[in-house]
């Protein structure tokens, strides 16, 4: 039975799963996400190349990394999953600059321990304070071990076409106006598009909005203005998307929130 439980605390959003049929759509996070394997097999395409995580697996997500999910077998599969704002790691390891996980699956004894005591206690709901210093020590561990700040430098163009994506969330995607800035054809900024973010223009839009929707429902406690604010048709527009990135719907995430 497949099986999603949110909870937020000190920042970090955790998530606990259980999936047999469900399966994620290709979407990205603008967090961090780091989460165990704790039973089956995860199955995920990540930048294009077949991912495995197995038992103790600890699967680490750059922020806009494109991927799906799923489990690899009838066995099914359980799951934590901790999601954090950049803005909140960089500023514990005391970094100006974005830095990205070297690796997507490591088999750390101490790391999982740690993300697991993360996660159990935002499940839990124990004490802000208790969650930050767990926080502490587990981004310590991640920095010394699996963090590289071999950078990249984001393609100035693909820049500015997101920063234009997230200033029209309300309105339906215009790749004109876009392809007009950047003085490209509509096809050579899809292209361009796919090849730095593994992800649609479109996807990437739709990604947006839903995770901006799920900001506003943390925030307000109110569904139906995230739903208006973010451009949805209607409530069953919202949830049919929320469910196919969260696993839930809004409705039910809003929910499991209070």
């Amino acid at each position: 039975m497949d099986k999603f439980i949110y909870k937020k605390s000190a920042g970090i959003t955790a998530l606990s799963a259980s999936l047999s049929e469900f399966k994620y759509k290709k979407h990205s996070h603008m967090e961090y996400a780091i989460g165990v394997t704790l039973r089956g097999i995860q199955e995920y395409t990540l930048d294009g190349s077949l991912q495995l995580s197995y038992q103790n697996g600890v699967m680490l997500f750059n922020p806009e990394q494109a991927h799906d999910g799923m489990a690899h077998n009838e066995v099914g599969l359980d799951y934590v999953m901790l999601y954090i704002e950049p803005k909140l790691l960089l500023e514990i390891i005391e970094h100006k600059d974005i830095v990205r996980f070297s690796t997507p699956i490591v088999y750390d004894y101490s790391l999982e321990q740690k993300i697991l005591s993360l996660s159990n206690a935002i499940l839990s709901e124990k004490d802000e304070a208790l969650c930050s210093e767990l926080l502490l020590s587990l981004t310590d561990s991640l920095f010394q071990t699996n963090l590289s700040t071999d950078n990249k430098k984001e393609n100035v163009l693909i820049r500015i076409a997101k920063d234009m994506i997230h200033t029209n969330l309300e309105h339906v995607l215009k790749l004109d106006e876009i392809c007009k800035e950047l003085n490209l054809s509509k096809f050579q900024f899809i292209r361009l598009f796919n090849a730095h973010t593994g992800i649609s223009p479109y996807q990437y839009f739709l990604n947006c909005k839903i995770e901006r929707a799920k900001q506003l429902i943390e925030k307000n406690r109110d569904i139906y203005s995230a739903v208006a604010e973010c451009g949805f048709v209607d409530l069953t527009h919202l949830n049919k998307h929320f469910k196919s990135v969260y696993g839930t719907t809004a409705f039910e995430y809003m929910s499991l929130l209070n």
